[in-house]
């Protein structure tokens, strides 16, 4: 099989030439980083669990109109999705005081917020994504006001769906981030979609009753079980096989 062309590698996928004009192929790794590099790791089969939890998450949202990049999953660690030109904004959704935000106005964490707050960071690792102002994001010229409009509006819809979705299976949506990108049709019309993923990586999960965190977090802070969490969460979506995580494994993808 003819090596295939990377197009980039994140901390988290790598992404390659897709097979067709206008697709890539997003690779999920096992890998894990917190606080800007500073902490690294590998989380066994993370990547095979986070493959199955973003296609979920992002066929659920297509079903309800949320326009995505997603296209179909290739096998155990590989996803088929639409090339667009991503904004390098990453927009956080947040329902509770948790984590850094928590520190940052010296809330307990887990205290309910008044209403889901939106946060703009700007995607860059060497400054650690710092927060950002639409003014910053219209002024040097990442996206303009009619981006951010969809974005936003994007964001709050994805946060309600997936409350409701959660809470059905005991998990509270504390906190997320997604990313968007421009997806120019061959009209030549142009719609900001959602892109990269949704999974425990780049959301915060707690159980309902509990307030177990079955995320990254788990990592973050060493709680261990991180491996655990992860299939936890995917059981309660329904898409961890009855045999458990062994089947999930499969044999790695040939490059």
């Amino acid at each position: 099989m003819a090596r295939r062309r990377q197009i980039y590698e994140g901390k988290a996928k790598i992404l390659y030439q897709g097979p067709e004009p206008g697709t890539l192929v997003q690779y999920f790794k096992d890998d894990v980083t917190a606080f800007n590099h500073k902490k690294t790791g590998t989380i066994t089969g993370k990547g095979v669990l986070n493959n199955r939890i973003s296609e979920y998450f992002m066929l659920r949202l297509a079903e309800i109109g949320v326009p995505t990049h997603f296209v179909r999953r290739l096998n155990m660690r590989e996803q088929l999705v639409r090339e667009v030109e991503i904004i390098p904004v990453v927009v956080t959704v947040r329902n509770v005081a948790a984590g850094p935000f928590a520190e940052r106005f010296g809330i307990n964490e887990g205290t309910p917020l008044p209403r889901s707050i939106v946060e703009f960071y700007y995607k860059s690792n060497e400054l650690s994504d710092p927060m950002v102002s639409e003014e910053h994001i219209t002024a040097f010229g990442w996206a303009t006001p009619q981006d951010i409009d969809d974005m936003l509006a994007l964001a709050l819809r994805i946060n309600d769906f997936l409350s409701g979705l959660l809470q059905g299976v005991a998990l509270k949506l504390i906190d997320f981030q997604v990313e968007f990108g421009r997806l120019y049709e061959e009209s030549g019309e142009m719609r900001i979609v959602l892109a990269d993923e949704i999974s425990p990586d780049s959301c915060r999960l707690w159980d309902v009753d509990s307030n177990e965190k079955l995320d990254k977090d788990r990592f973050r802070q060493d709680l261990g079980r991180v491996e655990e969490a992860y299939q936890e969460v995917a059981r309660r979506l329904g898409i961890l096989p009855e045999g458990g995580p062994a089947d999930l494994q499969g044999p790695e993808t040939v490059q």
